[in-house]
C-alpha cells in the first residue's frame, strides 16, 4: 500500500463530493500487518503540520473511545497535496498559548506518538476532508484553540467504510498498535526531537 497515488486527497476534495470508500472485510482485518513501511521515513515523509486545535464532531471520544484533535482546513495542504486519504502515524505535540498555562501537565506537552486520519470518515458520511489526530496519551483536560504540531512519518492503511461501529473500533485499536510498533524503529524515534516541535 503506497502512500502516494495519482490522485491526492486534495485532488479528490476538489471534485466536490466525498469519494466512495471500499468496505472493510474480515480478511482485511485478519491479514493486517503489525508493522508497516520502510525502516526509515521515505518521501513524501516527513510531513510537518501545525495549527490551532478545532472542535470536531465529538464522536472520537464518545463513540469510539479514541478522542481526536482536528486541524483547521488551512493547515492540511502540506499533506493533502502529496498523499491520499487514509490512516497515518507520527508524532504530535500540544503547545499551550502561554508559558504559565497550567491546564496541561508536563507530560501532556511532550512530543507523543499519534495516529491520524486524513479523509471523509465514510462510516459517518462526512461531507468534507478533515484531518483528525489521536495522540496516544490520556489528557485530563481539553485543549481546543491550543497550537498542535505534528510530524507525519508513514502510512498505515487506506480509508475504509464499515458495516458496524465495532468493526471500526477494532481497526482503530489495530491502527494504534501498528503506529506504536512502527515508531519503535530508531530512524523514526529521531523525530521526537525534530526542530518543528517546541
Amino acid at each position: 500500500m503506497a502512500a502516494v497515488t495519482t490522485q491526492t486527497a486534495a485532488e479528490v476534495a476538489s471534485l466536490g463530493e466525498p469519494p466512495v470508500a471500499p468496505l472493510q472485510t474480515e480478511s482485511f482485518r485478519v491479514d493486517r500487518p503489525q508493522i508497516v513501511g520502510p525502516e526509515s521515513p521515505e518521501s513524501p515523509f516527513p510531513i510537518r503540520l501545525s495549527g490551532p486545535v478545532q472542535k470536531g464532531f465529538g464522536r472520537g471520544g464518545k463513540d469510539l473511545g479514541c478522542p481526536t484533535a482536528n486541524l483547521p482546513d488551512e493547515s492540511l495542504p502540506p499533506m493533502s497535496s502529496v498523499t491520499k486519504t487514509g490512516v497515518y502515524y507520527g508524532y504530535a505535540q500540544v503547545i499551550p498559548p502561554r508559558k504559565d498555562d497550567d491546564t496541561l501537565s508536563r507530560t501532556d506537552v511532550e512530543v507523543l506518538p499519534m495516529v491520524m486520519s486524513l479523509g471523509w470518515n465514510p462510516f459517518y458520511k462526512n461531507e468534507r476532508l478533515t484531518a483528525e489526530i489521536h495522540i496516544m496519551h490520556e489528557f485530563k483536560s481539553d485543549f481546543y484553540g491550543y497550537l498542535m504540531k505534528a510530524v507525519v512519518l508513514g502510512y498505515i492503511r487506506p480509508e475504509l467504510d464499515y458495516t458496524s461501529r465495532e468493526a471500526l473500533i477494532d481497526d482503530i485499536e489495530t491502527d494504534k498498535r501498528v503506529a506504536l510498533n512502527c515508531l519503535q524503529r530508531p530512524e523514526y524515534q529521531k523525530y521526537t526531537t525534530d526542530p518543528h516541535f517546541s
